[in-house]
């Protein structure tokens, strides 16, 4: 068991993450996916961080504007100004991440930290808005996640890196690996937060669960939307699915007497 306690993850059952809100099930990163899937009772929503050229934080996927709205650039080289006049899919907001952790005050927020320059405003967003039981940093940069982890001035929910999920998976799949899971297990990093597959190496399987298991760390799998391999998930062990297929997912918990909307510890 770990030995320090994040209230992220106190949650009686899988965790059941709303991918962007649920990407599938309407336009991804609004505030109308959020509630949406707050609606159908989701806990934990997952969103990304980027932050504006005048450091206005911003709950987006894209480096650049381009994909999802009707707008152009690239959001760390424009003013606020301008970006809030793009919509997603021609109708929405880009919404403030500070705004949505207002708005949702119930929810706890998975955020992947995307470049560099939205690590001060989140640290400040956070400050402002007493998140710091409600958020788990993850990010693709060992050093951005370090550093976002240093920025919040005292300790958070986070997940492995790469190089964590490398080596756990290394240690999972070899043996003679002891030093490198106490060193994992003293990291006091509590979710490991993974693909099924990477470049067509398998990554979640039986024995990389019980391996983080075995130091503490929980799994939260990434971004699975058929639910048969969503049950083959949870046969595993996993303890938490990130989807966009939020209804999808959320029946079969329920059709494993896994459901359990509203039950975060207080």
């Amino acid at each position: 068991m770990l030995s320090r306690r994040f209230a992220f993850l106190d949650h009686h059952g899988p965790l059941a993450f709303a991918h962007r809100g649920g990407g599938a099930e309407g336009a991804e990163n609004t505030a109308a996916a959020f509630e949406r899937a707050v609606a159908l009772g989701y806990d934990y929503l997952e969103t990304d961080a980027h932050a504006t050229a005048d450091g206005v934080l911003l709950a987006f996927h894209d480096h650049t504007l381009d994909r999802v709205t009707d707008r152009r650039g690239r959001i760390a080289d424009l003013p606020y100004r301008l970006v809030r006049q793009a919509r997603i899919g021609g109708a929405h907001e880009i919404p403030l991440m500070e705004d949505l952790l207002g708005s949702f005050p119930g929810t706890r927020f998975n955020i992947d930290v995307k470049e560099q320059g939205a690590i001060g405003p989140l640290a400040d967003v956070v400050r402002r808005t007493g998140a710091y039981d409600r958020i788990c940093l993850t990010s693709f940069s060992d050093e951005r996640l370090e550093r976002a982890r240093a920025a919040m001035g005292r300790e958070v929910c986070s997940s492995l890196g790469p190089r964590g999920v490398a080596a756990l998976r290394a240690a999972a799949t070899t043996s003679g690996y002891g030093r490198l899971l106490a060193r994992l297990a003293r990291s006091g990093v509590p979710c490991a937060q993974v693909p099924v597959g990477f470049r067509g190496l398998r990554v979640t399987t039986r024995a990389l669960v019980r391996t983080a298991h075995a130091v503490g760390m929980q799994v939260h799998v990434w971004t699975i939307n058929d639910t048969a391999r969503m049950d083959r998930l949870l046969d595993l062990g996993v303890d938490g699915i990130m989807t966009d297929n939020i209804t999808g997912l959320r029946e079969v918990l329920d059709r494993r007497g896994l459901w359990h909307p509203d039950s975060l510890a207080a």
